[in-house]
């Protein structure tokens, strides 16, 4: 009895070392290769890169974003599925080939854009149409907003915001343009004195002889 036992327990020890060096060899022939390649799309009938997509192994947590020239990479394994999702596009899932030889594969993956059609949403300033009615007999008919409105946009109010209110970046970037333009003029020599411009002088006199400078003292006061 004691030999029987002695041979089982044999026989059981070399099937499960076996069944583990299968298991390792199984282990050892998944190859894992670098899966790199580029992501593009089309857009006006050319093909361009598709930036930011993200490109994940399924399954797992092992991914990667493409770079602003579309290129990716990031180590995969033969037969797992690749997925590549960008937002506006159509997923696409890829399955590494067993076929491959060496390991490094490269590959171009097209996204095709994904229109998807919203229902048609009203939006109102209202939470329902009974507050409609309630808004609408107590809406203000009367000519203050015009007339404030007339105000606000008076010569003399508009001057005034002109001196208080700082430009923004396009009216100061044409302002500088312009004095970079017009410094070209005088470039290697004298700036020109305006004191000599016959031009400016005769728009003073006329202005003068108009009275212009009578009426802006009168609309300061």
């Amino acid at each position: 009895m004691k030999k029987f036992i002695l041979k089982f327990a044999v026989l059981v020890l070399c099937v499960f070392s076996t069944v583990i060096v299968f298991g390792q060899k199984n282990q050892d022939t998944i190859k894992v290769v670098q899966f790199s390649g580029l992501v593009v799309t089309e857009q006006g009938g050319d093909v361009v890169p598709l930036p930011y997509t993200n490109i994940g192994v399924k399954g797992t947590s092992r991914g990667t974003v493409s770079e602003i020239n579309g290129f990716f990479s990031l180590v995969g394994k033969v037969g797992e599925t690749v997925v590549f999702s960008h937002l506006g596009y159509q997923t696409v899932e890829f399955l590494i080939p067993d076929t491959i030889r060496n390991n490094m594969y490269s590959f171009i993956q097209i996204m095709s854009q994904d229109s998807i059609l919203l229902p048609t949403a009203v939006i109102y300033p209202w939470p329902s149409r009974e507050y409609f009615d309630i808004e609408f007999l107590a809406i203000d008919v009367s000519d203050e907003m015009q007339e404030r409105a007339k105000r606000n946009l008076a010569s003399n109010a508009l001057s005034k915001l002109r001196e208080t209110v700082p430009v923004d970046g396009t009216e100061a970037g044409n302002f500088y343009l312009k004095e970079q333009a017009a410094a070209t003029y005088s470039a290697g020599q004298f700036k020109p004195q305006k004191i000599f411009d016959l031009v400016a002088w005769s728009k003073f006199i006329k202005a003068w002889k108009r009275g212009d400078f009578k009426r802006k003292k009168s609309d300061d006061n």
